[in-house]
């Protein structure tokens, strides 16, 4: 039975196990009775050397000083910034409110890259006055949950860092791939909003703000901005390496938070080192736990029997991205995004860039993208629980007002799939890729 570590993985995830043990528990198991005389050795000493290798990485070190920059960031009291110069900007549009939520979780994902923080840091402000403007509480927050995806898309990405390393993929290559398909989500989001404010006679949330005002508020907004601009033209120009940005990342949110604007005390300044080294530490447990698992897979011979069951089906390579996403947007119902990628990255990567010759960049962010909406999936979407928690809502009524949205990111999730250049022509404009 040389799928049984398989079959354990999802029983453990079945019993409520958590996934990080459920990986380890899965590929000790396998590794300790042999199961197909695949392992020659009894002992686990591959396995752990899998396993800390997973976590000892170089380019990993941008994943904590990403998040310890999004921490300082949502400490800072950036939000509220951006979230006043989306106002000035689109607040005299029909559901303006509305748009103003999607346009904040356009530029906070070039801080946070998180769909989770984005979720947590607009919802708690923008719900409650979504609701006193007139809208219901569940559409609200079916609004932040849905257009908390863009996060995880729109460069610094925490999950592309993480497919980079996983996969030997450049990261810069990803984050410029990633712009494109992170603003098409944005653009859909706001088209189906304006249609359902015409429908449902959404308020116009205030009058067109002056260009003094709208100047001013990109003024208070200048520094926050001023985040992804150095960071991508830093990699893309070649200054620094993406983990070498993220070092940067960090040092320019303290000094902008603490020291430019002041709006983060030196008090608090511990306990946002302590949240992130959490965070941080929960991640690389569970890319290393990944790592020890795709071991167990390779020596099995996963990737080669799901290339053989898919190809089995069909030779088409349009049918089989077809079957891929619908594969995917299932996985991400129930799984997180890091551990879909780190799981299911090499054993897909093996059928479509290797087998069928599809570009490695862009199936990394058709990969990307599909489990990043998963985070809106019901039913374990965690956006859902996050959105669900802050505006005080079931996640039922959430997933009802989110059905348009999902709708239009599915449509995105197609458009990238199959019209290539949509993600291919940013990172070969730049000379990222041939």
């Amino acid at each position: 039975m040389p799928l049984a570590f398989l079959w354990l993985f999802l029983l453990f995830l079945a019993v409520s196990v958590p996934v990080v043990f459920g990986l380890l528990l899965a590929s000790g198991v396998t590794v300790v009775n042999d199961f197909g005389n695949e392992f020659k050795s009894r002992d686990l000493n591959s396995l752990l050397s899998q396993l800390f290798s997973g976590m000892s990485s170089v380019p990993l070190m941008a994943l904590p000083m990403f998040i310890l920059a999004g921490e300082i960031m949502n400490t800072g009291g950036i939000t509220a910034r951006l979230v006043h110069f989306s106002q000035t900007l689109i607040g005299h549009v029909r559901g303006g409110l509305a748009h103003v939520n999607i346009l904040s979780s356009i530029l906070f994902a070039g801080l946070s890259g998180s769909a989770v923080a984005d979720t947590s840091a607009l919802g708690s402000m923008l719900i409650p006055a979504m609701e006193k403007n007139g809208y219901t509480r569940q559409f609200a927050a079916a609004v932040t949950a849905a257009s908390s995806v863009i996060g995880p898309i729109i460069p610094p990405s925490g999950i592309m860092i993480i497919y980079a390393f996983i996969m030997g993929v450049s990261p810069a290559a990803l984050f410029a791939a990633g712009l494109v398909p992170g603003l098409l989500v944005g653009g859909g989001l706001m088209a189906v909003t304006y249609f359902l404010a015409i429908k449902h006679d959404f308020p116009v949330a205030n009058k067109r703000a002056p260009a003094r005002e709208v100047a001013r508020a990109a003024g208070a907004s200048f520094w926050p901005l001023l985040t992804p601009v150095i960071l991508l033209g830093g990699i893309l120009s070649g200054w620094f390496t993406p983990t070498e940005a993220a070092g940067v990342a960090a040092f320019y949110a303290f000094i902008v938070a603490l020291v430019v604007l002041r709006t983060l005390k030196l008090r608090e300044v511990p306990r946002v080192f302590l949240r992130a080294a959490i965070a941080s530490g929960i991640i690389l447990l569970l890319i290393g736990a990944s790592k020890s698992f795709s071991w167990v897979a390779d020596q099995v011979g996963a990737a080669q029997m799901l290339s053989e069951f898919l190809l089995s089906l069909t030779d088409n390579p349009y049918l089989l991205l077809f079957l891929c996403n619908i594969m995917l947007f299932i996985v991400g119902m129930f799984l997180d995004a890091g551990p879909a990628i780190l799981i299911l990255g090499p054993i897909l990567g093996k059928v479509f860039v290797t087998d069928l010759g599809l570009d490695p960049v862009h199936f990394a962010i058709i990969m990307c993208v599909n489990v990043t909406v998963g985070l809106a999936t019901p039913p374990m979407g965690l956006v859902l629980f996050v959105a669900s928690s802050v505006a005080k809502v079931r996640v039922e009524a959430i997933v009802k007002s989110m059905l348009p949205f999902l709708a239009v990111e599915v449509v995105v999730i197609f458009l990238i799939t199959y019209v290539e250049d949509l993600v291919l022509f940013v990172p070969r404009f730049l000379g990222l890729i041939q």
